[in-house]
C-alpha cells in the first residue's frame, strides 16, 4: 500500500465529514433562519425544497460532467463554491434571495455529494476491497458534529449570519488542501456516439437507484418525522422526543463503521437484502413501541440497520459500469428523489390515518429493499486495473498538488 493511496483514502473520508458538517450545520440553524426572517413554516418548507430540487437537478447533470471532467476535478470546484454558497444562505436579507440561496447551495452540495462518492470509488478500486461504508461513517460523524457545534452555538448566543459563516471560513482553507489529495477516476474505455453516458448506463444502476431510494425515504422519514411522532402520537416530553434522531444517527455511524468488514464476509448483496428485512423488523418496533424511550431505543437498532444499504448501493453502482461517475450520480439522484418525497408521503398518510400509520410506511420501503437486493447479481471482487494501481505508486514521488 502507497503513500499516496493512504493519503488518498483519508483525504476522501475528510471530504464526507466536511460535507457532513456543511449540511448539517445548514438544517441545525434552520428554525434560527426562520426567526431571522419571521418566516411561517411553509416558508421553511420552500426553502427545504429548493435545496432538495437543488441537489437533484445538480446530480442529474453530474450525469454528463463526471463522464467528461471526473471526480477530482468536480470536488476541487464544488466543494469551494459550496461552502460559499453556506455563507451566502447565512447572509440573504430577504426570503425570496434566501430561497435562491438555499437551491444553489443544494445545487453545490448535490455535485459534491456526488463526486465524493465517485472519488472514495476510485480509491475503493484501487485498495481492492470495501471501503465505502467507512466513509459514509465520515458523514455521520460530521453530521453529529454540526449537531454538538450548532448546540454550542446556540447556547452561547452565536447568530446564524455568524455561525454559517464561520463554518464556510473554516471549510474553504480545508477542501484546498483534502483538493490536493484526490487521485484520477479509473480510465474508461472510449465511448462513441452522442449522448452515450446518458442513454447507456446499465439497467443494474437503475436497481441500485432504487434501492437507494428506499434507504434515503427512510433516512428522511425519521429526519423530519421522528420528533413529531415521539413527541405527539407516544407523549413524549420535548427533551425526550429531541433524543430520537442523534440515537439513529449514533446507530448509523456504529453501522458505517463496522459495514465493511461485513460486507468483505457476506459480500454487498447479502447484506443488502438482510439491512433491508432488519430495516423492516426494527421499524416494526418503533411503529408499536408502547412508550417513548422504547421507540428512541428501537431507534438505535433502525439506524444499524439501515446504515449499510446506501454505500453498498452505491459502491456497486461505482463498481458497474468503467466510469463511476456517471452511474454514481443517475443512483443518487434516485436516492435523493426518496430523499424529498418520504417526508410528503408521510405528511399525506397521516392527514388520512395517523402519524402511526403513516410511519410504517418505512417498514414497507425495508421489505422493498430487501426484495429489490435479490434481483442484484452477485457480485465479483472489485477489480483493480494494474495501471490504477501503477499511477497510485507514481502519484507517490511526486507533489499532491499534481
Amino acid at each position: 500500500m502507497t503513500r499516496a493511496l493512504r493519503t488518498a483514502r483519508n483525504g476522501a473520508v475528510l471530504t464526507f465529514v466536511l460535507a457532513g458538517l456543511m449540511c448539517g450545520t445548514f438544517t441545525v440553524r434552520l428554525p434560527a433562519l426562520a426567526e431571522r426572517l419571521h418566516l411561517p413554516e411553509s416558508a421553511v418548507g420552500v426553502a427545504l425544497l429548493a435545496w432538495g430540487v437543488g441537489a437533484l437537478l445538480s446530480m442529474q447533470a453530474m450525469r454528463v460532467i463526471m463522464a467528461k471532467a471526473g471526480s477530482r476535478a468536480v470536488l476541487r470546484i464544488a466543494a469551494p463554491l459550496c461552502a460559499v454558497s453556506l455563507a451566502f444562505v447565512a447572509l440573504a436579507p430577504t426570503f425570496p434571495l434566501m430561497v435562491l440561496a438555499t437551491a444553489v447551495f443544494g445545487m453545490t452540495f448535490g455535485a459534491v455529494d456526488v463526486a465524493m462518492n465517485a472519488q472514495g470509488s476510485a480509491v475503493e478500486q484501487a485498495y481492492g476491497h470495501s471501503l465505502m461504508s467507512g466513509m459514509h461513517a465520515g458523514w455521520c460523524v460530521g453530521a453529529i458534529s454540526a449537531g454538538l457545534v450548532g448546540t454550542v452555538a446556540i447556547v452561547a448566543d452565536l447568530s446564524l449570519t455568524a455561525h454559517l459563516t464561520v463554518i464556510a471560513l473554516i471549510s474553504l482553507p480545508v477542501v484546498a488542501v483534502l483538493g490536493r489529495t484526490y487521485v484520477p477516476d479509473p480510465v474508461a474505455e472510449p465511448e462513441h456516439g452522442p449522448g452515450h453516458s446518458r442513454k447507456r448506463l446499465p439497467g443494474v444502476i437503475y436497481l441500485l437507484g432504487a434501492i437507494t431510494f428506499g434507504a434515503f425515504m427512510i433516512e428522511g422519514i425519521v429526519a423530519d418525522w421522528n420528533g413529531l411522532y415521539l413527541l405527539d402520537t407516544l407523549g413524549a416530553p420535548e427533551a425526550v422526543a429531541a433524543l430520537g434522531y442523534p440515537a439513529f444517527e449514533l446507530g448509523m455511524l456504529l453501522g458505517r463503521l463496522s459495514g465493511d468488514r461485513l460486507r468483505g464476509k457476506y459480500g454487498a448483496r447479502g447484506l443488502i437484502l438482510f439491512s433491508g428485512g432488519a430495516t423492516a423488523a426494527t421499524f416494526l418496533l418503533v411503529v408499536a413501541a408502547p412508550s417513548a424511550l422504547t421507540a428512541v431505543g428501537a431507534m438505535i437498532f433502525v439506524g444499524l440497520a439501515v446504515a449499510t444499504i446506501s454505500p453498498m448501493a452505491l459502491s456497486l453502482a461505482g463498481t458497474a459500469t468503467a466510469n463511476p461517475g456517471p452511474a454514481i450520480a443517475q443512483a443518487g439522484a434516485m436516492g435523493y428523489a426518496g430523499l424529498l418525497l418520504g417526508p410528503v408521503v408521510i405528511g399525506g398518510l397521516s392527514s388520512l390515518t395517523s402519524l402511526r400509520t403513516a410511519m410504517a410506511t418505512a417498514v414497507v420501503l425495508g421489505v422493498f429493499v430487501a426484495g429489490a437486493a435479490r434481483f442484484l447479481p452477485k457480485p465479483l471482487p472489485v477489480d483493480v486495473e494494474s495501471e490504477t494501481l501503477l499511477e497510485l505508486e507514481e502519484l507517490e514521488e511526486l507533489p499532491l498538488a499534481a
